[in-house]
């Protein structure tokens, strides 16, 4: 069983991860962001802790991954408004900030990660929900450009390295610092440092968008996940998540599209140049 769990880790995950990558080089930096926001690693992290550690473990992984996109909207606001403020100094600044916005939304959600799933869905889904309302919007339909032929394979790699580390250091962790751990946003920090740095500030502001378009769609997935997993088993309760993130995925596209298409609406002016 554990060495069928490696191979099939070592495979679903670039997979996804790969696929996500070339549709978000094919449609764009705000589509890639959307793409991103996918549970393309917390998903598979509660899905083999799950089978590795029982349903009860992966469970409260996923709650825990689920109170982790707090973390998600705190980073990419960072992010973007870092941007706005300190445009000179470009996307190193930006990365700091989110970083930090990441570190203080980890920690600030550390004391309800055993709360019930839906008592804490909600504060979740309103973080997201507000986050998103109140991001910069930028027209950055294009894709981008300085894209080296290894950006695919290394977020592949990184990938499938969170979900390789996080579930061998589960059981040492907990589910809770797992599943915060899962929601590391390493695959987004890649997508949107080449958006910044090949097509402008507006292009790394356009992905953090995309990822706040999908991150409700995430926090559906990952809190089914949490509250069907103990009564349902791995199959159903994954099945019933996954129906739930597409469902509300394709509403997130559709008003992603919308506000790409709006044009630029940042701060009533335009998105800084450099």
């Amino acid at each position: 069983m554990i060495v069928q769990l490696v191979v099939l880790k070592v495979i679903l995950t670039p997979v996804l991860v790969g696929v996500a990558s070339l549709g978000a080089r094919r449609w764009g930096p705000a589509a890639g962001g959307w793409i991103v926001s996918l549970p393309l690693t917390s998903g598979p992290v509660a899905f083999f802790l799950a089978v590795q550690s029982g349903p009860a473990f992966g469970a409260a992984t996923a709650e825990a991954s689920m109170a982790g996109c707090v973390a998600i909207a705190l980073y990419a606001s960072a992010y973007a408004r870092a941007v706005l403020w300190a445009p000179a100094r470009g996307w190193p600044m930006a990365l700091a900030a989110g970083a930090v916005g990441w570190l203080a939304g980890a920690l600030f959600v550390q004391p309800v990660l055993h709360w019930p799933v839906g008592l804490l869905f909600i504060p979740v889904v309103a973080i997201a929900l507000l986050a998103l309302r109140t991001m910069p919007s930028a027209d950055a339909a294009e894709t981008t450009t300085g894209r080296g032929p290894w950006e695919v394979p290394l977020r592949m790699a990184l990938g499938t390295a969170i979900v390789l580390v996080v579930t061998a250091a589960a059981p040492l962790l907990g589910s809770g610092p797992a599943g915060i751990v899962a929601m590391l946003p390493i695959v987004v920090t890649i997508l949107a440092v080449f958006a910044h740095r090949g097509g402008g500030p507006e292009h790394g502001i356009a992905v953090q968008r995309g990822l706040l378009s999908g991150l409700v769609g995430t926090a559906c997935f990952l809190g089914v996940v949490a509250a069907a997993l103990p009564a349902w088993g791995v199959g159903a309760a994954f099945l019933a998540a996954m129906i739930a993130v597409l469902a509300v995925q394709v509403v997130a596209l559709r008003l992603l599209r919308g506000s790409v298409a709006g044009g630029l609406a940042i701060a009533g002016g335009e998105v800084p140049g450099g």
